[in-house]
């Protein structure tokens, strides 16, 4: 089954980058980079064994 060339011209399609998109890389990485932190944290306070004991 061909398209005619009228029908080929009101294809439409693709991946858009939209605001919803966006918005979820950047929590995606804002996390990550808050758990980054937190463990860089902790590892520096067993090093400096700066921890509560209990």
């Amino acid at each position: 089954m061909k398209l005619t060339e009228k029908e080929l011209l009101q294809v439409t399609g693709g991946a858009t980058l939209s605001a919803t998109m966006i918005n979820a890389i950047v929590k995606g990485v804002d996390i990550v980079l808050d758990i980054g932190r937190s463990l860089g944290t902790a590892i520096r306070r067993l090093g400096d064994q700066k921890t509560c004991p209990y």
